[in-house]
């Protein structure tokens, strides 16, 4: 492969494995990553490394924790499958160290995976950062004196402070019917371990890793959660436990907008201060929140790694996207699905009100109830992604609504005339894929939106062909 086929998306690199996530392109990311570290001039000198369950990925994260040690570094091993947010939080707090690096392929299919540095701040690497590391790849490494491994659980400093900002005793005192679905996910032996160590009752479906995520996709997404039963909440984590899935008592998925919404309400009424930080992806609905709430928000291009840079920079009350990430500013800078579906589960216990009530009072907060969705666009290359996107923006009316302003921070935000109405066209950061965001008051709306986008892209890409 060139060099340049390694590239960094939303949240690192990904591959397929043995096409192009193979141990000679993870040896060369990782010779650049210590190539930037040793251009920092600190004196720090421990990096963590952890895994997800997926196929070889132990494998990966050794081959990983040799070469940081024969470049010099100290390297602290995971014993265990372990989810992203608890590195990122060791990333930080671990002495002496100067970053992480995890082994993941998130909520990709089976046959991905990935790779991730993540700075001492506890974050996703910024576009500076990563920049700097491709531009060291291929670079010769020069001679160190060896490092050490040394093999060690991770999670305790990590429940530790989850047990400090997640109010535990309101949960118990309230608690709701809960089932966690592990998904076969990272998020197995530390969500549910929380909630025993803790004295919650649940119960649990899906709790052993497989590397295959029991045939489906480790995605916290309705088609996936598929244990539901009246009365009861059910939750889950993606591969590397960084997203968050939450079905109400009725058996209804919660659109991560909507769980956004509620969030910043509670957090509020507890008393909570900051900015609202969001993706150009999230609802209107948390900007009526946010505006009536008076809180001031902040918007960002997709990818959480944006996000973690705004709440550096501001104090933060919450930090989302509308695919299932979020933190606060009591927490680290670094999407966190664990931390996640147990503040839904405080809210709920502290409000004491089943979770589908919190849904209708939040949609009678806002005053309209945005119905939100997506179609995804397959593509050959960039080119073609871009043919298409620039044949959408160049729309001037659709479905009988005309175009009333455009959004340029990532992609092209499209808000129409009936002020209910936007879409959002833009590449994956992950996958292939051009994605097109759709959003409005208007169920039946949506239907023919999608419908008439899905024509629309067959279109070009036909006359694109000729």
């Amino acid at each position: 492969m060139k060099n340049t086929d390694i590239k960094f998306g939303t949240d690192g690199f990904r591959g397929i494995i043995a096409k192009d996530f193979t141990f000679c392109n993870v040896e060369r990311i990782i010779k650049a990553i210590c190539l930037y570290l040793k251009s920092l001039n600190s004196e720090k000198n421990t990096i963590i490394t952890g895994y997800d369950p997926r196929f070889m990925a132990y494998d990966f994260a050794l081959f990983c924790a040799e070469n940081l040690k024969k470049f010099g570094f100290r390297v602290i091993l995971s014993s265990k499958v372990v989810p992203t947010p608890i590195v990122a939080y060791c990333a930080k707090y671990y002495p002496d160290s100067t970053g992480a690096i995890m082994l993941t392929a998130s909520h990709n299919p089976k046959e991905y995976q990935g790779i991730k540095f993540i700075p001492d701040y506890a974050g996703p690497a910024s576009k500076e950062i990563t920049d700097k590391i491709l531009s060291y790849l291929d670079k010769k490494m020069p001679e160190e004196k060896e490092g050490t491994i040394e093999v060690s659980n991770l999670e305790e400093e990590y429940f530790s402070h989850i047990e400090k900002i997640i109010d535990f005793n309101i949960i118990k005192k309230n608690q709701p019917k809960i089932i966690y679905d592990g998904l076969f996910s990272s998020s197995i032996g530390y969500f549910d371990e929380l909630l025993k160590r803790n004295n919650i009752e649940f119960k649990s479906y899906n709790t052993l890793h497989s590397s295959d995520f029991g045939g489906g996709l480790p995605e916290p997404k309705e088609k996936w959660m598929k244990y539901k039963e009246k009365g009861y909440i059910t939750v889950a984590n993606d591969g590397d436990a960084d997203r968050y899935g939450i079905i109400d008592e009725k058996g209804n998925y919660i659109s991560p907008n909507i769980v956004l919404a509620m969030l910043l309400k509670y957090l509020s009424k507890k008393g909570k201060t900051g900015k609202m930080i969001k993706t150009t992806g999230v609802s209107r609905a948390v900007d009526i929140t946010a505006q009536k709430l008076n809180i001031e928000t902040i918007t960002t291009p997709v990818g959480f790694k944006w996000l973690s840079e705004k709440m550096r920079q501001n104090k933060t009350i919450l930090a989302g996207e509308d695919s299932g990430g979020l933190s606060a500013g009591e927490h680290i800078p670094e999407k966190d699905g664990i931390y996640a579906n147990l503040l839904i589960i405080e809210m709920m216990a502290s409000e004491n009100k089943p979770l589908y009530q919190l849904v209708q009072e939040i949609k009678d907060f806002i005053g309209c109830e945005f119905y939100c969705d997506r179609v995804d666009i397959k593509v050959k290359n960039d080119e073609e992604a871009d043919i298409i996107e620039e044949k959408f923006g160049a729309l001037e009316e659709l479905e009988g609504l005309k175009v009333k302003d455009r959004l340029l921070i990532d992609g092209e935000k499209i808000f129409f005339d009936d002020d209910k109405t936007s879409l959002l066209i833009r590449k994956s950061g992950t996958e292939p894929l051009l994605r097109i965001y759709i959003e409005t008051c208007d169920f039946n709306k949506l239907n023919d939106l999608k419908k008439t986008i899905s024509n629309i892209s067959t279109k070009i890409r036909e006359q694109s062909l000729k």
